[in-house]
């Protein structure tokens, strides 16, 4: 099976529906407004003159929302359609930004530049069946202390919804639409792998990461799973027994000198 191909193809069909749904909101982002959460923008902090390479961009509104506070930005997606969205996005915003259509381990076999800190966020990793070659390819894009800002949906809760929370060889294949409003009913088969919290920790320290801050959350910025609540100045959050379930961590690690 190839799920590079697999996955391109649902991803160029998301991003004609994502330019256009409330979801994404486009149409906020052209009055100013940025796409950036709480959770990563107190992370990140200052990033205005550093190097960020933002890996799996989509159609990059994140990438050009950092642009936006100062970062010289560079956005990795596998998508030809996202990829040509971000290029028309920064033209239009008058952002300077770059943006490369590729896989992630095409890309880490194939860079050569480095950078002061590397962001992915919200339903990446997912799309990985390989995170010891992941973070290889962050350490590899890493100057001498160099940050990687991970913000991911929590895997706890792929295990209430049926899904392994360990690794496996094999991926799920299954047909799905989209999780935008405007999700058009049609069904396309996309490849996904279970990551667990202790093997992205593992993955990033094998490759040379410090590991400096841990934090989960019991609530998402998104509302993107069945029967999510909203809590007013808090986000969505998901109620199992009674309890909250964690739904997003953030991972700060450094690049060892």
């Amino acid at each position: 099976m190839d799920y590079l191909k697999l996955n391109k193809a649902a991803w160029n069909k998301r991003t004609a529906l994502h330019v256009e749904s409330t979801f994404y909101d486009l149409a906020g982002f052209r009055e100013g407004n940025s796409s950036l959460n709480p959770i990563e923008l107190i992370q990140l902090g200052n990033v205005r003159n550093k190097k960020l390479l933002h890996l799996q961009c989509h159609f990059g509104l994140d990438t050009l929302s950092w642009a936006r506070l100062g970062a010289h930005v560079t956005g990795v997606d596998l998508s030809s359609e996202a990829i040509s969205q971000a290029r028309e996005l920064a033209q239009e915003f008058s952002l300077s930004a770059k943006f490369i259509e590729n896989d992630i381990y095409q890309f880490g076999q194939e860079n050569t530049e480095q950078f002061d800190l590397v962001f992915t966020s919200y339903g990446a990793l997912c799309w990985l069946p390989d995170l010891k070659r992941w973070a290889q390819t962050i350490a590899g894009a890493l100057t001498q202390e160099g940050e990687i800002h991970l913000v991911e949906f929590h895997s706890f809760n792929d295990l209430l919804s049926g899904y392994s929370y360990f690794s496996q060889n094999q991926p799920d294949v299954e047909e799905e639409g989209t999780y935008t409003e405007n999700c058009d009913g049609k069904l396309l088969p996309v490849a996904t792998w279970p990551h667990s919290l202790s093997e992205v920790i593992n993955a990033l320290i094998t490759a040379g990461m410090s590991i400096e801050q841990l934090n989960e959350y019991p609530y998402s910025p998104y509302n993107c799973f069945e029967g999510m609540d909203y809590i007013e100045g808090k986000g969505y959050q998901l109620i199992h027994k009674g309890q909250q379930v964690p739904l997003v961590y953030a991972i700060k690690a450094k690049k060892h000198r």
